[in-house]
């Protein structure tokens, strides 16, 4: 059974981004639910499954409860952090496409203002598993490793620092138009992005992304309740999950290739269920926790070969209204919020409603990806 436009989602909430926000994870859950609930002028009693990241501190049963939801015939939770924002709505439209339930919610909220909800923070504790070889050599943190995939990118194939600024900036851009960006009529220039401070070496501060409370949520449903509903349909044309073969998060470090990341194998499965291919797609949002992630992912599905990803960011090809495929579109997480990704998910709803304050015309689908170098997932969304 193939999940091909049986569902869509029908809405989108979110809370104000900020840093050290006084609500709690569950509270921003709550909020962000109510919202997107409102948007799709669904009642909370209708509600019957729920997907949610691992990390998340509030569980399904305190969401059920203080929203007042129904019956919840279906509950999933999904890990590996930006890998997971897709996929909490590719799980949603599974259930809902079979039968679990009829309605099902899909969300994110974090706070990470507390140095303690960062894992690399807590000194105190004793490493274990994968990360036991890395942070004591020195990759305290994932720009760390980031940072050496990055080294060996530019070694083997000529990327410069010109190339991520490049990405930086379009992302920039576009959250000055976006007034619920962080950095909303905040201008950044190339000048200004050579010249900050090294985070990681070869990573600046405007490689990395922000630091953001928050939450956001979508609604999913049938594609036929979905034609009478409140908002226009945006349907869930493709969805992919991917670990590929030796996976080590971050660094890849017992892959034959480690820049070959888990969006290659992602993307084989996203297109094989796709009526669209890379070609087809004019506006995509691509996960941007660091400014070196979209030129693996460019290549990792199919915008441009192996290794011509930095040229391909040249001449302002990532930039609203007239590069070849503009990207993060509300700022992404380097300049609208990060919230592991999600915030990408109801941008790609905004381009297909055509409500971006970035919208790309006549965009016919809008490519979502979450985190490349870590177990991913990816959405291919089409317009109603």
């Amino acid at each position: 059974m193939e999940i091909k436009d049986r569902t869509a989602i029908v809405g989108i909430g979110q809370t104000a981004f900020g840093k050290g926000l006084p609500d709690t994870e569950l509270s921003l859950a709550c909020q962000a639910i109510a919202a997107a609930l409102d948007d799709a002028g669904i009642a909370p009693r209708e509600v019957d499954g729920l997907v949610m990241f691992s990390m998340e501190n509030g569980r399904e049963v305190e969401v059920a409860r203080n929203l007042g939801l129904g019956p919840i015939t279906y509950f999933g939770e999904v890990g590996y952090g930006g890998g997971a924002g897709c996929a909490t709505v590719g799980h949603a439209a599974m259930a809902v496409a079979t039968g679990q339930c009829r309605v099902a919610v899909g969300w994110r909220a974090r706070k990470r203002a507390a140095k303690a909800s960062r894992p690399w923070a807590n000194v105190a504790a004793r490493v274990s598993g994968s990360v036991q070889w890395t942070r004591p050599f020195g990759l305290l943190r994932p720009v760390d490793e980031i940072a050496m995939l990055t080294r060996r990118y530019m070694y083997e194939y000529g990327a410069t620092r010109d190339h991520l600024a490049n990405v930086a900036l379009a992302c920039r851009k576009h959250a000055n138009r976006n007034p619920f960006a962080t950095f909303f009529d905040r201008p950044l220039t190339r000048e200004q992005y050579m010249a900050s401070r090294w985070i990681s070496e070869p990573l600046c501060l405007y490689d990395n992304c922000l630091e953001t409370d928050g939450a956001l949520a979508v609604v999913v449903t049938s594609a036929e309740r979905a034609r009478d509903g409140k908002q226009p349909p945006v349907y869930i044309h493709s969805f992919a999950q991917s670990i590929p073969p030796q996976c080590q998060p971050m660094t890849n470090y017992f892959c034959e290739d480690p820049l070959r990341g888990p969006a290659w194998e992602c993307a084989q499965l996203l297109w094989a269920k796709s009526d669209f291919k890379a070609a087809d797609v004019r506006v995509a949002q691509i996960y941007d926790a660091f400014t070196p992630l979209i030129l693996l992912s460019l290549e990792g599905y199919g915008f441009c070969a192996r290794g011509e990803a930095g040229p391909f960011t040249e001449a302002g090809a990532l930039e609203w209204p007239d590069g070849r495929l503009p990207i993060n579109t509300s700022g992404g997480g380097l300049s609208e919020a990060y919230v592991h990704g999600f915030n990408l998910i109801l941008e790609g709803v905004r381009q297909m409603r055509g409500t971006s304050t970035c919208q790309v015309p006549g965009a016919p689908c809008c490519l979502v990806t979450s985190g490349e170098g870590v177990p991913t997932s990816a959405l291919l969304l089409r317009r109603a």
